[in-house]
């Protein structure tokens, strides 16, 4: 037994009772229903596949959701075990408890009940059934709300399956779509696969799968490669993305009317509050981005994007960008000698930024010394990474002695001094005896009685 999670007597009795499942499925009929969340959770987390298949059949709840469950590999099968027996047909069954399982969650989120509070609702209801799909139970219910509730058996009932998907085209992901296309199928449109969370490692080969999903239901949506016309067509498809990430964009030209589409779709999405370009070369055109999209953004993610300085000063006065939490600018090259947009884009940031990276962008000791000031305002800064720079020892003595008073910053990734590298700076192999001045910043922070700040470097 977990000395720190001890089992209860409740628990305890739900083991006994699985060690004879024939006895177990046979008592789900009468069963009271409060018993049934408890028996779910042992019946998963011992194995008990057959009493988990009849407890399907015969839920009591409208929705089942395991979003409160660890989800390891042996527990795959019993998952695709769970779907290819989920009600989705009109049941003759005349046993006196029949189906009420209308949502099946199988997404994984920790912070989660396995079931939705009924005590004070009317009608079956669950919080995280779909609101936006033509198919959703709610929209088809609404339609059909005149249909007398004897004739239920007549008219399948709706039902929706919530599902994160990682189209990366392994052997799991293909197995795992062609039994939801068979169940699709099978329900004959009456079961709505509802996909929250999409990722798509390359979109010219899902282009297959993207089409029997409702790409409406999408709320973070996460492309690594693809070409900006396939991507525009996706979004064409999306209007409540609350994440949006694209990486390895490829296109012709960001003067065409391709790009102005892809503008426009991007103009729609009003709930966006994460957004993330990678490897998408933006350089003269962050504002055309900028300004299409919504205020409020929280995180903003701008690596590899080949930004210029304009970009930067339009950046800084942009009102989209004023509350930013997080900001990832790294390995965009600041060469230049005017660092007063930068400057000017952490004071305004002062109030909310908690996050910033700025690895590999070329900054130097004179363009740090410019930020530091700019850096000290930003009293909600947690996490702080500037590796790769060229920054000698003294000016990296001179940043903690300015940065420890931040009392909220506690994990920094800082640069190796110069000196440790070769003839030039990032060229040729680290000599790790220089690195040993490192420990005089450890000797800092315990002085500064900071044990709860760590530097480090990407050695570390």
């Amino acid at each position: 037994m977990d000395a720190k999670n001890p089992k209860t007597l409740l628990d305890l009795a739900m083991q006994s009772l699985l060690r004879n499942e024939s006895a177990t499925i046979q008592a789900l009929k009468d069963m009271p229903r409060v018993f049934f969340v408890p028996l779910f959770i042992a019946a998963f987390e011992g194995g008990h596949k057959n009493t988990l298949l009849e407890m399907v059949k015969v839920w009591p709840y409208y929705c089942l959701d395991f979003r409160s469950l660890t989800v390891q590999e042996p527990q795959h099968g019993l998952l695709k075990a769970m779907i290819e027996n989920l009600p989705v047909r009109p049941s003759r069954n005349s046993a006196s408890r029949r189906p009420k399982l209308r949502i099946l969650d199988l997404r994984q989120d920790n912070d989660c009940r396995t079931i939705c509070h009924e005590d004070s609702i009317k009608e079956p209801f669950c919080f995280h059934s779909c609101t936006y799909s033509d198919s959703s139970i709610l929209k088809i219910e609404r339609q059909h709300r005149f249909v007398n509730t004897e004739s239920v058996v007549q008219f399948p009932r709706p039902v929706e399956l919530l599902v994160d998907l990682s189209l990366d085209g392994s052997l799991v992901e293909k197995e795992f779509l062609v039994l939801l296309t068979s169940k699709i199928r099978e329900s004959s449109g009456s079961l709505h696969i509802c996909c929250r969370a999409l990722q798509v490692a390359k979109l010219c080969d899902s282009k297959y799968t993207l089409n029997f999903l409702d790409l409406n239901c999408v709320g973070q949506l996460s492309i690594d490669m693809g070409s900006l016309s396939d991507i525009t067509n996706v979004l064409s498809q999306m209007d409540h993305l609350e994440s949006l990430s694209l990486s390895k964009v490829t296109f012709r030209s960001l003067g065409g009317k391709l790009f102005k589409n892809f503008l426009s779709y991007l103009r729609r999405m009003n709930t966006l509050k994460e957004v993330s370009f990678s490897s998408f070369c933006l350089t003269g055109h962050l504002d055309r981005v900028l300004r299409v999209l919504p205020p409020g953004l929280h995180f903003l993610y701008l690596p590899f994007c080949d930004l210029s300085h304009r970009d930067f000063r339009f950046l800084a006065q942009n009102p989209q960008a004023t509350h930013l939490q997080l900001s990832n600018l790294r390995n965009n090259s600041m060469y230049w000698d005017d660092f007063e947009p930068f400057q000017t884009l952490l004071a305004n940031l002062s109030g909310t930024l908690r996050h910033l990276e700025m690895n590999h962008c070329l900054i130097n000791d004179n363009a740090i010394s410019v930020l530091i000031p700019a850096l000290i305002r930003c009293t909600h800064l947690r996490v702080l990474c500037f590796a790769s720079n060229p920054i000698t020892m003294p000016m990296l003595v001179t940043i903690m002695n300015n940065l420890t008073p931040l009392k909220k910053l506690k994990h920094v990734i800082n640069p190796n001094p110069i000196h440790c590298y070769g003839i030039l700076p990032f060229q040729g192999s680290i000599d790790r005896r220089k690195l040993a001045i490192l420990q005089l910043l450890k000797v800092m922070l315990a002085l500064a009685e900071r044990p709860d700040m760590n530097w480090i470097t990407y050695l570390e």
